[in-house]
């Protein structure tokens, strides 16, 4: 019966999401909301200019409908559900703020670093006193073990680093087509599992909420894309999963899950490192997937390759937490 209702769930979020989608999608170009192309980016990238933007609207409305449609009908609506979905919301709402200054102003950068540092901040601290108000514990659980650690006040930074680090290692894998996309429900998956397992049934249903939510999207996303999510999107998924690993008392397996957020997010820092320190450029461009595409591979080349490895990690992640 629960396996039931997480398919359930995955497949309710994937219809919206397939539906609203072209829908969604002309409504988007009759406003002119496209996306702005970075100069210094691969000049391959140039076509993809005007491409409607925005598109995590979609996203987040089939993760809210699913969410809250199955475990309200099936289960009791729990309060980890909401916090779920606030986290998400409130990261969306400050993507969507980001997407709009940029497609109203007509350039690529929206709000100022500042600003979304601090929307990211806001939202993450609530959610940590929403973790508390239900009397959520502050051990983290290390992986293949039975051993936990309490942290005590301590949680209060891990819960900020995690939420606004990985809405930002989510941001910046969004660079290519379906590249997001896929490796997200892959990551997604990976948790839904997880959560079942450990007998967090809503926890489970809203993870398999997200992989309905992204895949829908992923028939329009796929390359050539006809739509991209945005900030809206990017930013509410990188704002799920950390709390979905937060409530999942999975912290750690965060960083191998997504593993392939915490590769992009590093090759940027390694090269702005080497370019300040050395002068020198350890890739060609960064984030990751640019370098690969500028040393000759296709674009559906390097998504490909990406989403395996992101199974690989997903994979290994179930692994440590169900069998060692």
């Amino acid at each position: 019966m629960l396996e039931l209702v997480l398919l359930l769930s995955l497949v309710l979020s994937f219809l919206i999401s397939v539906l609203l989608s072209p829908l969604f999608i002309p409504f988007l170009r009759r406003l002119k909301f496209g996306q702005s192309i970075r100069e210094e980016g691969p000049e391959s990238h140039q076509k993809k200019k005007g491409t409607p933007t925005m598109g995590g609207i979609v996203i987040v409305l089939a993760i809210a409908i699913a969410a809250l449609f199955i475990s309200i009908r099936f289960l009791s609506f729990s309060e980890e559900i909401l916090l779920l979905l606030f986290v998400t919301v409130g990261f969306g709402l400050v993507g969507f703020l980001d997407d709009y200054i940029k497609v109203v102003k007509k350039r690529n950068l929206g709000l100022t670093s500042k600003q979304k540092l601090l929307g990211q901040l806001l939202i993450s601290v609530l959610f940590y006193f929403g973790l508390r108000y239900i009397g959520f514990s502050t051990e983290i659980s290390i992986p293949a073990t039975n051993f936990q650690i309490d942290i005590g006040w301590l949680y209060l930074p891990l819960v900020i680093v995690m939420l606004v680090g990985a809405s930002n290692a989510v941001n910046l894998t969004d660079g290519l087509d379906g590249l997001l996309a896929g490796t997200s429900a892959i990551a997604f998956g990976a948790f839904a599992v997880l959560a079942w397992y450990v007998d967090l049934i809503d926890v489970s249903i809203f993870s398999a909420a997200v992989v309905g939510a992204v895949l829908g999207f992923l028939v329009y996303n796929a390359h050539p894309a006809k739509v991209f999510m945005g900030d809206t999107g990017s930013l509410a998924l990188g704002g799920a999963i950390a709390a979905i690993a937060i409530i999942s008392k999975m912290e750690i397996l965060l960083i191998i899950i997504g593993g392939v957020f915490v590769i992009e997010t590093l090759s940027v820092i390694i090269q702005v490192i080497s370019f300040k320190t050395r002068g020198k450029r350890v890739f060609k461009m960064s984030p990751l997937h640019h370098h690969y595409e500028l040393s000759g591979w296709s674009e559906w080349r390097v998504v490909v390759t990406f989403w395996f490895v992101g199974m690989i990690l997903a994979v290994l992640g179930i692994y440590i937490e169900v069998w060692l």
